[in-house]
């Protein structure tokens, strides 16, 4: 779990910790966190933003610090930030983390590290067709639905058992577990919603007690993949979907509902959230996204939600 404490070592040099209460989010407001942040670190960060850095409150967040700025959110915070590969994000309209609440994440290269289908697909002998189109679809150059069924028709006549061969070592993202077991100790929910496949997010939902995972069903006849997908494709409209139903059957508001996600596939989901969060994202993902985590693992993203205890 993602312990949030509150941080000492740079209290000498900001003694306003405690103060952030009193933040206006409407007009100023900017979470930064990263791993090895130190005065000296903001001092830099001072010149290359072009201003002073008015450090309301700071913390810890696992092996993360975090700290909340009363600055208001600008261009050139932002990219000196980016410089220092630090992540920040607005703390306007953060959803409570103290209340009932959801997350949302997307699967391939956000839970966990690779692409199943191209995964499947070396093992199939089609790697580098299959791999091309994935990728073209996640910048959002190609139809998901489309894409999706071009690339499982590759691998029609593999045998099931490479899709065992790849759950055997399926590497979960950094944190995910952490993540997850921080989630369910404040009392949210967690789901994912997929336009990968059953057999993998199914695992996830049982190793990780998910409230909920959906993905697509791969046919599989007399032992042999078929090259087709069973039922409704997850694309973008089935995964804003996904959080929507979710969120109203377990009574918790929209406005306290968070999308975590990589690929174009991801967007309407990410905009149909609370907040939104582009995660180790495409560029067009990150351009739109209300939130981007650019170099923090998972934890990151429970760094955004402890924002809101520190300024309740």
């Amino acid at each position: 779990m993602l312990k949030i404490e509150k941080h000492t070592s740079m209290q000498q040099h900001y003694p306003a910790i405690g103060d952030a209460s009193n933040l206006d989010r409407k007009k100023a407001g900017v979470l930064v966190f990263g791993r090895g942040i130190t005065a000296e670190l903001l001092s830099g960060l001072n010149e290359k933003a072009g201003e002073t850095l008015d450090v309301t409150a700071t913390w810890t967040v696992g092996s993360y610090d975090a700290l909340l700025l009363g600055n208001a959110f600008s261009d050139a915070l932002e990219q000196a930030v980016i410089a220092a590969k630090l992540d920040c994000t607005r703390v306007s309209d953060l959803p409570d983390l103290s209340q009932p609440g959801l997350v949302v994440m997307d699967m391939d290269s956000t839970a966990i590290e690779i692409e199943c289908i191209d995964e499947l697909a070396v093992l199939a002998g089609v790697g580098e067709q299959v791999a091309e189109v994935t990728e073209r679809a996640m910048q959002g150059e190609l139809d998901f639905e489309q894409s999706l069924r071009q690339r499982v028709s590759k691998l029609a006549g593999a045998d099931e058992g490479i899709l065992e061969s790849v759950r055997s070592t399926l590497p979960m993202m950094p944190e995910l577990r952490e993540l997850v077991a921080s989630l369910h100790h404040h009392g949210w929910k967690a789901a994912i919603a997929s336009g990968g496949f059953t057999y993998f997010s199914d695992y996830l939902k049982q190793e990780l007690d998910l409230a909920h995972a959906q993905s697509n069903t791969l046919e599989i006849i007399d032992g042999k993949l078929t090259g087709h997908v069973l039922g409704k494709v997850v694309d973008a409209r089935v995964k804003a979907d996904i959080l929507l139903n979710l969120a109203e059957q377990y009574g918790i508001s929209q406005a306290n509902t968070v999308a975590v996600g990589d690929g174009a596939n991801d967007l309407l989901m990410l905009k149909t959230a609370g907040l939104g969060i582009a995660y180790h994202a495409k560029p067009k993902v990150e351009a739109e996204a209300p939130a981007v985590i650019r170099y923090a693992d998972l934890g990151g993203v429970m760094c955004i939600l402890s924002a809101s205890l520190i300024m309740s």
